[in-house]
């Protein structure tokens, strides 16, 4: 089923990146979602997962590493851990991920999850991705999995000169679209992508 999720969503759409492939091909997708959910694991799209959040569509799990271009020597912080699966499918591929979770229960379930999973690159912290990881930082590259109506300037911080970023930015009423961030030492550049839906980032406030 993975090897089909993988030729017929991502592949037969254009993506191409060998390493993306491979994580995506590798890692169990049905171990992230919750028994009732696992029949429709590798279907081509997002699943509830509680609290209010999803696992997203498999191409875009795809499409946002891909555009990462991650390398096997990098440090990635994801945003908006989740189930734990983008973790993963990075932690296949690049040396060191950190990633950040608001909702409490979400972030212990998936930190047992790669836990159990053997993830030994993966490290989990509960709070407010808006001001990211700074004690961790700088990081090769940064993914962001809800959308927020700007780029935080923490995450810009954080970002190496020469990294890259993707994030959804926009309203949840509004169209969104996924925008990949380019820093140098003398600008930053971001980009326009494709319109995506994702739910709204959460802030510590809201909690």
């Amino acid at each position: 089923m993975r090897k089909l999720m993988v030729s017929e969503q991502i592949e037969a759409r254009g993506i191409l990146h060998e390493a993306t492939l491979n994580a995506m091909r590798k890692v169990e997708r049905h171990q992230f979602v919750s028994d009732y959910w696992s029949a429709s694991a590798y279907e081509d799209h997002p699943i509830p997962i509680g609290h209010g959040q999803t696992i997203s569509q498999p191409y875009i799990v795809a499409y946002m590493t891909s555009q990462l271009d991650p390398q096997e020597n990098w440090k990635v912080l994801e945003i908006g851990t989740g189930s734990g699966y983008q973790a993963a499918v990075l932690a296949e591929i690049v040396d060191q991920v950190y990633t950040v979770e608001i909702v409490q229960a979400l972030g212990h379930s998936a930190q047992a999850r790669l836990k159990m999973l053997g993830y030994q690159n993966i490290l989990v912290k509960i709070g407010d991705g808006y001001y990211g990881w700074e004690e961790e930082a700088p990081f090769d590259a940064i993914i962001v999995t809800a959308a927020s109506d700007n780029i935080p300037p923490p995450l810009i911080q954080q970002l190496k000169d020469g990294g890259k970023m993707i994030i959804p930015v926009g309203s949840p009423f509004e169209t969104q679209h996924l925008v990949s961030v380019h820093k140098n030492e003398e600008q930053v550049l971001a980009e326009r992508l494709l319109a995506v839906r994702f739910v709204p980032f959460t802030r510590q406030e809201a909690k």
